[in-house]
């Protein structure tokens, strides 16, 4: 296989990828399945920082359709990523990965506040560095904290960890017939209202010309087959 294409990545990864069988919390099993594909990625030089979301802990959806206040929610769902972090900064690091977490919601006694530059010198060092509580501000989705965090970071690609092999016109879990992309650009991904990412990041990173790859975590080697620049799941850009 060849050498990287890309040297520094933002890995967006969903809540639900630490959830186990009952879609719900955080099975350390899991998470040292994660922490195996990212392991291999630090050894070819490659500098990775991590978003992950809450939807294993806090869906702030289930608040507001009781009645929660939108901000209260989704400040319930910062916290919540702040959790995963810490429990995938921990797989990482019993696979012998430097790793940091940085947290946009300051929390020193788990966390390190969220410092732009920082977080760059800890990726030049080649820590992973995980970034908690979203963008530290409500109304905000963890998409858009990925996007906003690959380009503070000057980021090449924001890879977008999901459960099926690309983006697809419906859901192919439940339409068999669903047809799959293997190049969206930006408008298409905004006009066809295909589930990437919300408009906010997708906006987002077209304005700033930042390309989002879209694959599935299976099998094992997936993550550093993008890595290494094999066409597999969907890419987005201009």
């Amino acid at each position: 296989m060849g050498a990287a294409k890309y040297h520094r990545v933002l890995l967006k990864l969903s809540g639900e990828f630490l959830a186990g069988e009952t879609g719900f919390g955080i099975d350390p099993d899991l998470a040292e399945a994660i922490a195996a594909q990212i392991g291999p990625l630090v050894k070819m030089d490659v500098q990775v920082a991590i978003v992950i979301g809450a939807g294993n802990i806090w869906r702030g959806k289930i608040g507001l359709e009781h009645g929660m206040e939108r901000a209260t929610a989704d400040y319930m769902g910062m916290l919540a990523t702040v959790m995963n972090s810490l429990a995938l900064q921990d797989a990482l690091e019993r696979a012998r990965v430097d790793t940091r977490v940085q947290s946009a919601i300051e929390m020193r006694a788990v966390a390190e506040p969220y410092i732009r530059r920082r977080a760059i010198r800890h990726l030049e060092k080649g820590r992973v560095v995980i970034f908690g509580a979203g963008t530290g501000n409500a109304y905000f989705s963890t998409d858009t904290a990925a996007a906003l965090r690959a380009m503070e970071i000057d980021a090449e690609v924001l890879i977008k960890a999901t459960k099926v092999d690309g983006v697809y016109d419906m859901d192919p879990m439940k339409h068999p017939e669903a047809r799959r992309f293997d190049h969206l650009t930006y408008i298409e991904a905004l006009n066809l209202g295909v589930k990437v990412m919300d408009s906010t990041a997708l906006s987002l990173c077209m304005d700033n010309d930042l390309p989002i790859i879209v694959f599935k975590l299976e099998p094992p080697d997936s993550l550093e087959r993008v890595i290494r620049g094999e066409r597999i799941g969907t890419l987005v850009n201009r």
